[in-house]
């Protein structure tokens, strides 16, 4: 998938593939979302413990019912079990909560009658209370359960030290549904920090698991793969779009159903406590789905001419640092100033066309909360007023709309994740449903004495372009000899090491190894016997035993003393803490014929049978070419040695010697013959001696 291309934002076949790396995690995720169960709950018991406050206690007021007719009289038997007798028949009361559990027309009926016209407060007999009662007994009405009814406007007439004494009750259920409130928040807090544990362990969890199910797909690639991908896409695979991923985990998968928990407990909370009032506010959900639609789309495709143009910038800006030595030098940097202007300015139209998106999703989202608000207010303080709602529901509904709206405004940046997420999963999968490992054989054979007898025979190879790179090789290279391939750049020489190492597979032909075509080989196994010293060393930050051995434990202090010895690298004990001594990525503390003399002991303690130096020498000073040649010579009987060179100096002491030239050896021979023949060999001299 291209670098500016976008996958869809909710890719259920993305979404299956992931779950193989979800499922040993999934016990995690189960409790987290149980957990985000708890927390919804917890949400939505906040705003109704507020409205039991408002309408249990803080207008905890009562009407008394004197049924004056035969109609009156009836609604009340209807509703017997509202109402509340006096101990002297003194009529009847019912909590102004109970009063939205009437029917609206028999509520009528009470209403026009005159019936509900005043209201009373319910107070305990004590012994705070029954002093200040008997100064109200002529308007206080005693009730069967011996609580007293005492009217509102005379107790809200009282001192305050006597009005706190008869609502001491009221005052005690205020100061419990407080402490309610604060347990409930103290859970959610305690909820809200498990479940984000739980996310980010489950999270981590499965994207170190996905690291490294791509890290080592990757690993197991041939040559190929690597030829095809640059190494900064292989880097962004396996940290940026692997961290995507983790940030749509804990962002959004897991928080989308604690949001829908949210909404749908909203939905139902709301209308248990007042379906009408409910419906109306439902209205507004058509709309909301509506804009998220049309919002989604014009995101996406924002987004993706925005990631298009972070794509261009980066690849302009990386190419252009790693050549800034060409643009000084040539003193073009205007020239790069306009181009990188022009591109700048595409990424700041792109970036400015998604501002303006969200900038329209945002405030429609507001509108519509305050329109919402607005509703309930209108409507819900209306059916208060006629008595229908209670004033405690229309604070709660309020408190819902709040709560109904705060997802909806996260979706545009949960959309936005969720895009980069998808995208990066898409190309993930793409590199991990690339196979290009070399065939491995079924039953691999297995060879005990490996002497380095090693032979092309008919060998062709072409790279994915139909050019053939290699045409009909045939050389054969015994144990102990010392075998030099020449020819100009380009002509196949380090293919041909390539295919030796089973880097690649040949079109035709065989390679052998002890008689034994390669592709029969144990891969591990073949390359055990190999060592291979290259023109660009490729030392790793660590110390230098760390890059000699490189974690192999069977190489030992003797054996890494006996291949400085060997590599005339004794060197490595003049420096700081000896072979402890610290090494930056790719040797750049070291000079270049350090770390080529390194690079030649790392290959030399390994005591491979066959061991190949690819212009292993090209780049190092003539002293330092002195030393690795004398190294050559001596360690050069003991094994095979095949050495690609440019300098022909390095490879006149060798047995055999192979032109190379357009995909095909021209010439044998040694050094001193090839020289006689005065052929291709003999003027490749003369052109490098002149």
């Amino acid at each position: 998938m291209e670098e500016g291309k976008l996958g869809k934002a909710y890719d259920l076949n993305l979404l299956k593939r992931l779950w193989p790396y979800g499922r040993p995690y999934l016990r995690i995720i189960f409790i987290a979302l149980i957990v985000s169960v708890g927390i919804t709950i917890f949400t939505l018991a906040t705003p109704y413990v507020s409205k039991m406050a408002i309408d249990r206690y803080i207008i905890a007021s009562w009407y008394k019912v004197q049924a004056g007719d035969v109609e009156q009289q009836a609604i009340v038997e209807k509703y017997a079990r509202l109402f509340q007798p006096g101990a002297r028949d003194e009529g009847r009361f019912i909590s102004h909560t109970n009063t939205r559990k009437l029917d609206p027309m028999d509520m009528n009926v009470l209403e026009t009658g005159g019936v509900l016209a005043e209201t009373y407060y319910k107070i305990p007999p004590t012994a705070r209370t029954l002093p200040i009662l008997e100064k109200l007994e002529s308007s206080s009405i005693k009730a069967k359960d011996g609580d007293w009814f005492a009217p509102t406007i005379l107790v809200n007439s009282l001192p305050a030290g006597e009005m706190a004494a008869l609502r001491a009750r009221d005052l005690t259920g205020v100061m419990n549904l407080g402490l309610l409130l604060l347990v409930l928040a103290a859970g959610a807090f305690y909820l809200g920090y498990l479940e984000y544990n739980l996310l980010e362990k489950a999270g981590q969890n499965i994207m170190a698991d996905m690291r490294l199910a791509l890290f080592t797909h990757i690993q197991s690639q041939s040559l190929s793969f690597f030829d095809k991908h640059p190494v900064g896409r292989l880097v962004t695979r396996a940290t940026n779009d692997i961290e995507n991923l983790n940030e749509m985990f804990k962002s959004v998968l897991v928080t989308v159903f604690k949001d829908m928990f949210l909404l749908l407990g909203i939905i139902v909370v709301m209308a248990y406590m007042d379906w009408r009032l409910a419906l109306v506010c439902y209205a507004l959900i058509p709309v909301v789905v509506i804009c998220a639609f049309l919002f989604s789309a014009l995101a996406r495709d924002a987004f993706r001419q925005l990631r298009a143009t972070v794509s261009a910038i980066n690849s302009f800006c990386q190419e252009r640092f790693a050549a800034m030595a060409a643009i000084q030098l040539y003193a073009v940097e205007a020239h790069q100033m306009a181009r990188f202007e022009k591109i700048n300015e595409q990424n700041f139209l792109a970036g400015m066309r998604q501002v303006r998106v969200f900038g329209v999703f945002l405030p429609v989202m507001e509108f519509l909360s305050h329109l919402g608000l607005a509703i309930i207010i209108w409507y819900g303080g209306s059916r208060v007023l006629g008595e229908q709602a209670t004033l405690g529901t229309v604070v709660a509904f309020i408190s819902y709309l709040r709560t109904f709206f705060r997802p909806l405004r996260d979706i545009a940046e949960k959309y936005n994740i969720m895009q980069a997420a998808m995208a990066s999963s898409e190309r993930i999968f793409e590199f991990m449903d690339e196979d290009q490992t070399l065939d491995l054989a079924k039953n691999p054979i297995a060879v005990k004495d490996v002497k380095g007898d090693a032979a092309f025979d008919g060998v062709s190879f072409c790279y994915e372009s139909d050019k053939p790179i290699l045409q009909d090789i045939n050389f054969s290279a015994k144990p102990g000899e010392m075998i030099a391939l020449v020819g100009r750049t380009g002509s196949g020489k380090t293919t041909l090491m390539h295919l030796l190492f089973r880097f690649y597979d040949p079109a035709t032909g065989e390679v052998r190894l002890e008689n034994k075509d390669l592709r029969d080989w144990d891969l591990k196994a073949l390359r055990s016997h190999m060592a291979l010293i290259q023109q660009d060393v490729f030392l790793f930050a660590g110390s230098i035993r760390d890059n000699i051995t490189l974690g192999d434990p069977e190489i030992t202090e003797e054996k890494i003393a006996a291949a400085l010895e060997q590599a005339e690298a004794g060197f490595v004990y003049n420096l700081d803490k000896g072979l402890d001594h610290h090494i930056a990525e790719r040797g750049i503390n070291l000079s270049a014929g350090e770390c080529q003399l390194l690079s030649f002991a790392r290959a030399l303690a390994y005591n491979t049978e066959i061991l190949i130096l690819d212009e292993a020498t090209s780049s190092v000073d003539p002293q330092t070419e002195r030393a690795i040649q004398k190294a050559i010579l001596k360690i050069a009987g003991k094994r095979t040695t095949l050495v690609v060179a440019h300098r022909l100096s390095t490879v006149e002491r060798a047995d055999n010697i192979l032109v190379v030239r357009q995909g095909r050896i021209v010439e044998t021979g040694t050094h001193s013959e090839l020289m006689a023949k005065q052929g291709h060999y003999y003027k490749l001299r003369q052109v490098l001696s002149n």
